[in-house]
């Protein structure tokens, strides 16, 4: 297996030969990728940039003929993201290192976003000092600040990319050396958590591990979310505990935390068995207090730390909420069971908690049932609080049978 160096070496070529030679000396085979479209290199590369517009369906003198940069950057982001998969599938990569300005690091983050989880991945990038969703995505690249421009070898250049040189040989190596145990293989559950509904994954995990599942826990941050709908959509799970659906409430009112439009839709078009629950859909997030928005400053809010400020749904947004949750669970095609927590939805929203509000939840509690009524939904309703441990076992044990019921 081999690091997969992937660039520009039209304007990087000095910067590569550095880290080639260092990764080589660290004792890693390397595969050098051309994905530069303007210039030539002296750097010969193992996959030249001829056969990266190839495998794009294109060629590189119509990319250069045409003079559209950005189609370019499209084309030779497909072309590397083609070839590279292809390597890893025939068990060719250990590693993938990449060097780049704004165009080099577009075309890395692509062609990294589609290599597996625990593949390593390392980008060093003028880019990633800000905000970093759109090179990261819901992959596990790792990101390493150039701090200089990545372009010529200098004092501090020659530091940072001996760093990044010595990081991806040493993940190289271990991921080399990594050995899955054989017949060991769980089938996998996805669990989603927040602080606010941590007893109740806690509990609910711990008696799937002892049914014999590997339970993965996605924290609902958004970036959470959108992974676990990815990896679901992927068909990696047997089942899915999606207990926190807080997501949902950023999304329809306006939080950050929101993991886009389609949550809550994966695990229902594969087809997986789920178990849902309306965990913290009692609030909206953000960030710091002088961060909340103008028309929210009357609200009822949360310091739930100095970098997140939580904001109390209304019943009308509940209400919102609870017919997005019950449209997406209708139209799964899987096995689902709605489990509804009426003694409340977070740590904060039972009886004595600053979030406690039974109109609100009530609010929820009905457009959810009434948007499940007549489907194939199965309904489980609880004067319990979403984080007793009798709500958060049921749960779990009413996963497993819906798991074991389809096996």
């Amino acid at each position: 297996m081999a690091v997969l160096l992937l660039g520009t070496l039209d304007t990087k070529g000095a910067e590569y030969a550095l880290v080639r030679d260092l990764i080589t000396r660290a004792g890693q085979d390397v595969v050098l990728m051309d994905t530069g479209v303007m210039g030539s290199s002296a750097l010969a590369a193992d996959v030249p940039a001829e056969a990266v517009a190839r495998a794009a369906g294109t060629d590189l003198d119509r990319l250069r003929s045409a003079g559209d940069r950005g189609a370019a950057l499209a084309a030779m982001a497909a072309g590397a993201t083609a070839l590279a998969k292809d390597l890893h599938a025939r068990g060719g990569l250990s590693g993938v290192l990449a060097l780049g300005g704004s165009g080099g690091s577009s075309i890395a983050a692509a062609v990294m976003r589609a290599l597996p989880v625990g593949l390593p991945k390392l980008l060093v990038s003028t880019m990633v000092s800000g905000d970093v969703s759109a090179y990261v995505g819901e992959s596990d690249v790792t990101l390493m600040y150039s701090v200089v421009d990545v372009a010529g070898v200098n004092s501090v250049s020659r530091r940072i990319l001996s760093n990044a040189a010595a990081a991806i040989s040493a993940m190289a190596a271990s991921y080399d050396a990594r050995a899955e145990p054989a017949g060991e293989d769980k089938p996998l559950v996805a669990a989603t958590m927040f602080g606010v509904t941590t007893p109740a994954v806690d509990a609910a995990r711990a008696r799937l591990e002892s049914l014999g599942y590997e339970v993965l826990v996605f924290h609902a941050t958004g970036s959470g979310g959108r992974a676990m709908e990815a990896l679901a959509a992927g068909g990696h799970f047997a089942g899915v505990l999606d207990l926190t659906t807080t997501e949902l409430a950023d999304e329809l009112v306006g939080g950050v935390l929101s993991a886009g439009p389609d949550r809550l839709t994966a695990a229902g078009n594969a087809g997986i068995p789920q178990v849902v629950s309306l965990g913290a859909v009692d609030m909206v997030n953000f960030g710091p207090m002088e961060t909340v928005p103008e028309r929210f400053r009357s609200r009822r809010l949360l310091v739930h730390n100095p970098t997140v400020t939580l904001m109390r749904t209304t019943p009308a947004e509940n209400a919102e909420i609870g017919r997005a949750v019950g449209e997406r669970l209708a139209r799964a095609s899987g096995p689902v069971t709605l489990f509804v927590p009426r003694g409340g939805v977070s740590a904060v929203d039972v009886e004595g908690g600053p979030f406690h509000d039974p109109e609100a939840d009530a609010a929820c509690f009905d457009a959810v049932l009434a948007s499940v009524a007549g489907s194939h939904v199965e309904v489980v309703e609880s004067d319990q609080d979403i984080n007793d441990t009798t709500f958060a076992v049921a749960a779990a044990d009413r996963l497993h049978r819906l798991i074991q019921k389809g096996a």
